[in-house]
């Protein structure tokens, strides 16, 4: 017979963090995504797939390791990632070292769209994030989400 766990249920600030932060990063992806769709006609999503991509040495990752760090399924993935390669977005390739693996590679026209939508994002982070806070609120977030992200990186291993 196992031993039931008791729950520690939220008190109301703890609930009215979670809520808020729930709900703001929510409107907050929908608002970027729309920035960007408008203005470029690339999604939030897949710029999001060429910022990893060409931040990367020779501007390419394998797909394994890139859906991981998208938090995304594989098979999920792979669909994003066709849809872009068949815009010229990107290329997939055979891994020269293991020819199991598939490399994703940004092309010359992705990190042209890049460039050119970077603008829009970074500015509608300013405008709907950034600018919104004090340093002080600005570092206090990225101390707590790197201690949160660094306990499910680890969960992950």
């Amino acid at each position: 017979m196992t031993e039931e766990r008791a729950v520690r249920w939220l008190n109301d600030a703890e609930m009215a963090a979670w809520r808020s932060y729930i709900v703001a990063t929510l409107l907050l992806r929908q608002r970027l995504h729309r920035e960007l769709t408008e203005c470029h006609e690339v999604s939030l999503t897949d710029y999001e797939v060429l910022v990893c991509l060409q931040a990367q040495p020779g501007r390419r990752m394998r797909m394994s390791e890139l859906a991981f760090m998208m938090g995304s399924t594989k098979s999920r993935l792979s669909h994003q990632v066709a849809k872009l390669e068949d815009a010229g977005l990107v290329r997939r390739v055979r891994d020269p070292e293991d020819k199991r693996g598939v490399i994703t590679e940004l092309t010359d026209e992705g990190l042209a769209l890049l460039e050119k939508a970077a603008p829009t994002h970074v500015e509608g982070v300013r405008e709907h994030l950034i600018d919104l806070l004090t340093p002080q609120e600005q570092a206090t977030i990225a101390a707590a989400f790197e201690r949160v992200q660094a306990h499910l990186l680890a969960a992950e291993r």
